[in-house]
């Protein structure tokens, strides 16, 4: 039997794979067990920067696996199993991108918009597979569809069950870039590397920013970016940066 989840490195990135293409990477617990896995292995990995969360097969994922059966109610069960993981990835001080192909279904797409960045295929999509079923989205999917396309958007989508085509998702935010399939993976892991050498702190840093700004005023923000840039104004990388600008040279970061 093939591992669930493949992990592997090539520098400063790191492509988790979720590798049950024969169910289209439903999420079992073995899935979710290596996804926590992964977060926690790839975090204490000061070599990795970037993340890039993709699926084998024909698709991203088609959401939980509705085959298994468990005791808990549907809020222990998210809890338990899929807060760790959507957590562990929006508090990672690495960043994730999701490289969407085929489909993004249920809580496959709230983990693929989860992610701090996005790629998708002309051809792929994200699907809210809850209404034909008689659910409502989970994984924070509301939020995210609701920060990125307002609420009369994200209602339509979610009330119509909708397949939000890729074009509509790089246009309304939920994307960051669009590729067709073919070269999907090397656009994604030529993003990955751009992002990769740049200043981790500062790349961390920001992360933090852009992840807590819903909800704050302007004064307030103004406020959270001080706090940040006090902290990485006497970090070495900052020096380094500086030294290189002025030696006009390609600066080298450490993560100090």
């Amino acid at each position: 039997m093939s591992d669930p989840l493949l992990i592997e490195k090539a520098g400063s990135v790191a492509r988790v794979t979720l590798n049950r293409p024969e169910a289209f990477n439903a999420l079992n617990g073995a899935i979710r067990a290596g996804l926590r896995d992964a977060i926690t292995e790839v975090h204490n990995d000061d070599a990795i920067r970037v993340v890039i969360l993709s699926g084998n097969g024909r698709g991203f994922c088609s959401g939980t696996d509705l085959t298994e059966r468990h005791a808990d109610t549907t809020a222990q069960f998210l809890d338990r199993e899929y807060r760790p993981i959507l957590n562990g990835i929006a508090t990672s001080s690495k960043i994730w991108i999701a490289q969407v192909h085929g489909s993004a279904a249920g809580i496959g797409a709230a983990l693929a918009m989860n992610c701090d960045l996005l790629t998708i295929a002309d051809d792929a999509s994200i699907y809210m597979a809850f209404a034909p079923i008689g659910l409502v989205p989970d994984g924070g999917s509301t939020w995210l569809l609701h920060r990125a396309m307002g609420g009369k958007r994200a209602l339509q989508a979610i009330l119509e069950g909708r397949k939000i085509p890729a074009a509509e998702a790089l246009d309304y935010g939920l994307a960051n870039a669009m590729s067709p399939a073919s070269s999907l993976a090397a656009e994604t892991e030529a993003m990955a590397n751009r992002i990769a050498g740049g200043a981790p702190l500062a790349i961390a840093a920001a992360k933090r920013l852009i992840r807590s700004m819903d909800g704050k005023s302007y004064e307030e923000a103004i406020s959270l970016e001080g706090q940040e840039q006090t902290i990485l104004s006497v970090s070495d990388d900052a020096r380094e940066g500086v030294s290189a600008f002025f030696e006009k040279r390609k600066p080298q970061f450490q993560g100090r």
